[in-house]
């Protein structure tokens, strides 16, 4: 096996901007996932988030990572469903998919602070962002979710839990128009946070380890 097996303890820094997409620009769920779980809608517009995410040393891996997620429901259970995502590293790529079904791609990813209070990121042909950081709230923040895939013919449901500083940010991007996020091409993020320093477990142990 290439890579930890789970649960993933991660560290590092997060930047996460939500939009509003209308219902019908949303790429499809698989099949699979797509009979289980809706999208959580607004006045006809789907929640997105994107984020770039710095993985620093300190945890089980260190690597950048670009992602696309998509709020759903099954039944009155908010989760999130990954829709696309990219990576610089094939231990998290290989890992991702096989514990998970997460869709992790490899691409050339960056990011990085040119100044104080200011981050760029980047994934080739994909897409760019420069994000501003704000004021921090004070404490540190809870943080826990659930992420919904298709994996080996079922949905595979998986824990996330974490705490961070949460700073306050706006965010520009530049979506290529003909690439895998096209669906956001042209279109503003409606929020944008940074979570600072963050500790994230992701997935749970296997029964009996």
């Amino acid at each position: 096996m290439s890579y930890p097996p789970e649960p993933w303890h991660l560290r590092g820094q997060l930047y996460l901007s939500v939009w509003l997409v209308p219902r019908d620009r949303l790429p499809p769920l698989p099949d699979g996932l797509a009979a289980t779980v809706r999208p959580v809608t607004v006045g006809g517009h789907a929640i997105v988030g994107t984020a770039w995410v710095d993985y620093e040393p300190g945890g089980v891996l260190s690597y950048r990572e670009l992602l696309s997620a998509v709020l759903v429901r099954e039944r009155n259970h908010p989760q999130v469903t990954i829709v696309d995502i990219w990576v610089d590293s094939p231990a998290s790529r290989d890992g991702g998919r096989e514990m998970w079904g997460i869709p992790k791609e490899l691409a050339d990813l960056e990011v990085g602070s040119p100044a104080p209070g200011v981050v760029r990121a980047a994934a080739g042909g994909i897409a760019e962002a420069r994000i501003s950081l704000g004021r921090p709230l004070p404490g540190r923040w809870p943080t826990r979710l659930s992420v919904a895939q298709w994996l080996r013919g079922r949905v595979e449901v998986t824990p996330v839990r974490g705490r961070a500083g949460i700073r306050s940010a706006t965010a520009t991007w530049r979506v290529a128009p003909a690439g895998p996020l096209a669906y956001l091409s042209g279109r503003r993020p409606w929020l944008t946070v940074a979570l600072r320093d963050f500790r994230m477990v992701f997935g749970e142990p296997e029964a009996g380890a």
